[in-house]
């Protein structure tokens, strides 16, 4: 029999690779679902095959029945506060799998707990957008011991991920430091397209020339981004798909990993004095792509683009 999976998070990544773990996860049972919103958990458990999810009222009812245990929350608070929920219990011999972007030192404390409980840990942050998540397209960087990353990893790569880095045997700190760092290469580039576009804007050269070559040269999530400013995404959407406050953590944990090693990171820092503002102007309904709005907003122009 396959194991029993428990998922714990349900946010715009965690509801995408819910989808993928029931739709292409060889599940023998209902995936267990938990979510401080329980409404959030009944919706999700709805849009998918009947009979294929569980949703349950508390976490120690899920870890008790589950044999593999994902948490995927928004901060090191809210993981920390699922770990010690999660680790009442006899845990002995299941594995917690955790996806959350975190700082590689709270991943080094819920490793050490989990193990010191007989239980295994493997860190597992996931690089790509919610659209990714939805499309089992996403990054997985599995970290911990390679007998832990091999339990793990029928779940990724093919099922919610279409490709992995593995880390296997390095310590689990370290897949959380890749996502951190790769997570400021996100904020660059979208500092940097908000730039080209206001000045592009300012010149009187307009922003419609300056993507075309951004889809010819980079295309990807360039033109993902791109297209998310120029038509006005990133002002009207109700829910952010990169909201400021996770945007701004990510960059906090950077800017922590930076000092610690004596490196400076100009780029990060004005990118997130940029989430500073987009925060004053918006509040937590702003989106990473706002950036856009905030440097117009520097620049004399308006925060909303005439899309």
């Amino acid at each position: 029999m396959a194991p029993r999976v428990f998922w714990i998070g349900l946010g715009n990544m965690g509801r995408g690779m819910c989808k993928n773990l029931v739709e292409k996860g060889n599940l023998d049972q209902p995936l267990m679902l938990y979510n401080r919103s329980v409404q959030r958990a009944t919706e999700l458990s709805k849009t998918l095959p009947a009979g294929k999810t569980e949703v349950v009222d508390s976490i120690e009812a899920g870890v008790a029945k589950a044999d593999v245990i994902f948490t995927c929350v928004a901060n090191d608070a809210a993981v920390k506060e699922t770990h010690a929920a999660a680790l009442k219990g006899d845990v002995k011999g299941k594995l917690f799998v955790d996806c959350s972007t975190i700082h590689p030192d709270t991943t080094e404390l819920l490793a050490k707990g989990v193990l010191a409980r007989g239980a295994e840990f493997v860190a597992a942050p996931v690089m790509g957008a919610p659209a990714a998540a939805d499309a089992g397209q996403l990054i997985g960087l599995l970290a911990g011991p390679r007998a832990s990353v091999e339990r793990a990893r029928p779940y990724f790569k093919g099922v919610m991920a279409r490709a992995e880095v593995d880390l296997a045997d390095q310590p689990c700190q370290k897949a959380s430091m890749l996502k951190v760092i790769s997570n400021t290469f996100i904020l660059n580039m979208v500092e940097q397209l908000s730039e080209g576009y206001v000045l592009a804007e300012k010149t009187g050269l307009g922003p419609g020339y300056l993507q075309q070559v951004v889809d010819a040269l980079f295309g990807g999530v360039y033109s993902g981004y791109s297209k998310r400013m120029l038509e006005g995404d990133y002002h009207t959407r109700e829910e952010p798909l990169f909201a400021v406050d996770l945007a701004r953590k990510d960059a906090g944990h950077a800017m922590k990993l930076a000092e610690a090693a004596g490196v400076k990171l100009p780029n990060v820092e004005t990118g997130d004095a940029h989430l500073v503002r987009l925060k004053e102007h918006v509040g937590e309904k702003g989106d990473i792509a706002g950036i856009y709005g905030a440097v117009r907003l520097e620049n004399g122009l308006k925060y909303e683009n005439d899309a």
